[in-house]
This record gives C-alpha cells, sequence and structure tokens, in this order.
C-alpha cells in the first residue's frame, strides 16, 4: 500500500518541490541556490550529501533505541537527520530567502523521521507481542485515538512551520519530558508503585534463571488479559495484576499523537511516561505497548504529510530503513538484559541532552553542544 502509493503521488512532489526550488534565489550566498555545486539531499543542487555508511549505522541506533526502550527513535532520527547529517541548518538557511523551501525540508524531515520510526515500530510489535510483553487492548485504545491526533495535526500543521520554530519546540517538549523522568526515579516519584515493583522483580528473577541454564515459560508468565469492559481491562504479568480504564489511554492518544505528529516523531518519548505514570507499567511492558500505538499513528501521520505533497529523499531513507531492520530486531533480544531502572535512566539522559541543546538551537540560535 506504502510502495503504491508512494508511485502514485510522486508526480505531485516533484511539482511541488520544483516550485519550491524554482522561488528560492540562486547564488553561492547562504540561503541560495548553486546549480553548479552538486545535488544533495532531495536532489537539491548544494544541499547536504550524506555519507551513506554514517546513514546505515545511524539508523541501526535508531531502531535499536526504539525497540529497547520503547521511544526516542523519532527524537534520535530526528537528531540524525537535523544535526548529524546536516538538514537543519540547510533549512534553516532559507527562513528569509525561501520560505517555501524552508517549510518543505522541515515537513521532509518531520516525515523521514516517522518512516524510521514506523517500520521500528511494527517490527517491535510484532517481537514483543510474541514474547507476551504487549498489552493488546491498551495499546489499542492508545491507537484509535492517534488517528484522529494525527491527521488533526498534520492539517493544522504541514507548510506553515519554519525550522526554527519546529526545533525549539521539538527541545521544550523534550526538556519538560526529561525532567518529568528525572522526578520518577525520585524516592516522591516511586511511591506507590508496589506493583510495577514486583512484576520488574519478578521478571528480572526469570531472566536470571535462563541465564543460568534453567529452562522457563516465559510466555505462559507474559501479558494475559483476565476481565474486559468498556471502562475496565484487567492483565496479569508474570503474577502481578494490573487494570485501567480504556477511555483515558483514547483520551491520552488524542493528545500524545498530536503533540508527536507536530514534531515528527513517534510519539513513544510521550507515551511511555503515560504508560509507566498513569498506567503503571513496568518498563518491560511500556516498549512494547508504545510500539504498536506508535505503529497506528505514523500510518496516519505519514499518509496525511505524504497526502498533501511532502517529498522523500528515497535513496537516502531506503538505506536507513535497512539499518532500522538491523537495530529492531536485535533490541527486544537484549533489552531484556538490561535493568528496569538503567533502562529508564538511559531514557533521561537522552531527553536531557536533546532536549537543552535543540531548544537552545531553535529559540536563540545558541549551539550549545556544537
Amino acid at each position: 500500500m506504502a510502495a503504491v502509493m508512494c508511485l502514485w503521488l510522486e508526480p505531485a512532489w516533484a511539482d511541488k518541490l520544483s516550485d519550491a526550488i524554482a522561488k528560492a534565489p540562486q547564488g553561492t550566498e547562504a540561503g541560495q541556490i548553486d546549480p553548479s555545486k552538486p545535488t544533495g539531499f532531495l536532489g537539491i543542487a548544494g544541499a547536504p550529501q550524506v555519507n551513506m555508511i554514517l546513514a546505515f549505522v545511524w539508523a541501526v541506533w535508531v531502531g535499536w533505541i526504539f525497540s529497547t526502550v520503547g521511544a526516542f527513535g523519532g527524537v534520535m532520527a530526528g537528531v540524525g537527520h537535523i544535526s548529524v547529517f546536516g538538514f537543519g541548518n540547510y533549512a534553516k538557511g532559507f527562513k528569509t530567502t525561501a520560505p517555501e523551501l524552508n517549510k518543505l525540508v522541515t515537513d521532509s524531515i518531520r516525515t523521514s523521521n516517522q518512516w524510521l520510526v514506523g517500520l521500528s515500530a511494527l517490527i517491535s510489535s510484532w517481537n514483543y507481542y510474541r514474547m507476551g510483553r504487549l498489552v493488546l487492548p491498551l495499546a489499542v485504545a492508545l491507537g484509535v485515538g492517534s488517528i484522529l491526533g494525527s491527521w488533526g495535526s498534520v492539517q493544522l500543521t504541514a507548510g506553515k512551520v519554519s525550522f526554527s520554530s519546529y526545533q525549539g519546540y521539538f527541545g521544550l517538549f523534550v526538556l519538560v519530558l526529561g525532567c518529568y523522568l528525572f522526578y520518577e526515579t525520585t524516592p516522591a516519584g516511586q511511591a506507590g508503585k508496589q506493583k510495577t515493583k514486583a512484576a520488574v522483580k519478578a521478571f528480572e528473577e526469570t531472566v536470571k534463571k535462563q541465564k543460568s541454564g534453567e529452562k522457563v515459560d516465559i510466555k505462559s508468565l507474559g501479558v494475559k488479559t483476565t476481565s474486559f469492559s468498556l471502562t475496565k481491562v484487567s492483565f496479569t504479568f508474570y503474577g502481578v495484576e494490573f487494570s485501567f480504564n480504556p477511555i483515558i489511554p483514547l483520551l491520552g492518544g488524542i493528545v500524545i499523537s498530536a503533540v508527536a505528529a507536530f514534531l515528527g516523531v513517534g510519539g513513544g518519548f510521550i507515551l511511555v511516561p503515560f504508560l509507566t505514570s498513569v498506567a503503571g507499567l513496568p518498563m518491560y511492558l511500556a516498549a512494547g505497548t508504545s510500539a504498536l500505538a506508535v505503529l497506528v499513528s505514523m500510518i496516519t501521520s505519514i499518509s496525511s504529510f505524504m497526502g498533501g505533497g511532502t517529498p522523500i529523499d528515497w535513496t537516502l531513507i531506503g538505506l536507513e530503513l535497512v539499518g532500522i531492520v538491523v537495530g529492531s530486531v536485535v533490541g527486544p533480544k537484549t533489552s531484556k538484559y538490561i535493568p528496569d531502572i538503567w533502562l529508564k535512566r538511559l531514557f533521561i539522559v537522552l531527553a536531557l541532552y536533546v532536549g537543552i541543546d535543540y531548544l537552545l538551537r531553535g529559540f536563540f540560535n545558541i549551539k550549545m553542544f556544537g
């Protein structure tokens, strides 16, 4: 379906990009297009050219981090496209000279991020489901809400956001999230999470038994739905019972996916705290459940962006998708050997780093980290 959509819409994307390039001034200065230079990103003369080995390795990292913690795939994809590959500074250069091209490249970055996260979410969802570490009713409730949130956000913001604003808001959301997660690791934040701690302890003890050579039927200990109604769903994980009201994740999915679509990410970095704090899930369940919800959101958001004429650099994205497959297959297999608290700490460090850096770059033009 994705391939058919791409072939069908490609002429429209080319026309929209060509029109934006034609309106940009020609020359050798910043914010100008120099026809004498070789083509780079999106086939634009003088645009950044990406080292394909670096692109592949970075995509493996994106797939691994998303499939391991259920989040930060879109954020890391964004860091790669914006900073590592240099698309951010390139887009920013056209802010005043060619605003239409500035916004089109910005939308392309947002959509490219989502392609990577969408594939990782697809692979991760299936792997975690087979491992019994995906709460299907909860993921479905979040996914249903995400359809409306993603579609509405794209309709309201596509072609209207400059790169500087996008980068600033990207950093602000991530920074606020990192601060909240840091609070979650304090004694006050941990209070009242006895069920989560019990489930984490049971899971980690089972992994230790496996490592010592003992045979354990992990699938039978995984997520089992015990009751289902419109107002309450109950399930067990390693002998610990959890429950939630489906209406809450439905509403949460609308808000989370709207923010995620605006930022051009999967939304896992908001979904995971929602799942661990509001739903009280351990990180071992949050990753898989987040992945399925993200998948639904990504399908909606990508379709909306590309249906509106957002161009994609398929040479680059195609290679990155191969890297995503590698990282996403390895992630779920390695995550069970990493303690729950260290998964959360890794999440926090990434959030604080990206949040501070991008907030300063976007709103104040200060490059704190180079």
